[in-house]
């Protein structure tokens, strides 16, 4: 299979995934903690070098994410927030991070890159490129502060709620 194939089925996979949300689904995090690795492992494999840098901007509408956000968060409850242990804000407080905002952030650039394909195949270069360049601008960390989130909750036994 194609990289860039394998990427988009996975992305497909994931934006199926949190878009079919419900409150009495108690193995989605599971599901998630195996598609994340098969994720930043796809896009890994697309090439980067050939990638311009496009100008980030939200084109989700706000509204459409603030929703979503607030979907996962009630969804997650106390399994949202997390500690960003190694970061700092220029006054020395402890910053939090939050597994529905990266959750959120992720769903809509892929989103973003897949609408782009929809019924399109001649701008497939151009939703790599999206793809390649939001990732390195932003979803990026997003998708590692997940899977590190998503790691400590499996550990303690918290995935379920």
């Amino acid at each position: 299979m194609i990289p860039h194939n394998d990427f988009v089925e996975t992305a497909r996979v994931y934006c199926d995934l949190i878009d079919h949300l419900d409150g009495d689904d108690t193995v989605w995090l599971e599901q998630l903690a195996k598609l994340l690795p098969r994720l930043h492992a796809a896009v890994a494999e697309l090439d980067h070098s050939k990638s311009i840098e496009v100008s980030y901007s939200l084109e989700q509408d706000l509204d459409d994410r603030f929703e979503l956000y607030n979907r996962l968060h009630l969804l997650l409850g106390e399994r949202d927030p997390y500690w960003l242990e190694f970061d700092m804000s220029s006054d020395d407080q402890f910053m939090t991070g939050s597994l529905a905002d990266d959750l959120t952030d992720i769903f809509c650039e892929l989103k973003v890159g897949l609408d782009m394909l929809e019924g399109h195949p001649e701008k497939t270069h151009k939703a790599l490129n999206r793809f390649c360049s939001s990732y390195k601008a932003h979803w990026g960390q997003h998708l590692i502060d997940a899977q590190r989130h998503i790691y400590e909750l499996d550990a303690r036994n918290q995935l379920h709620s």
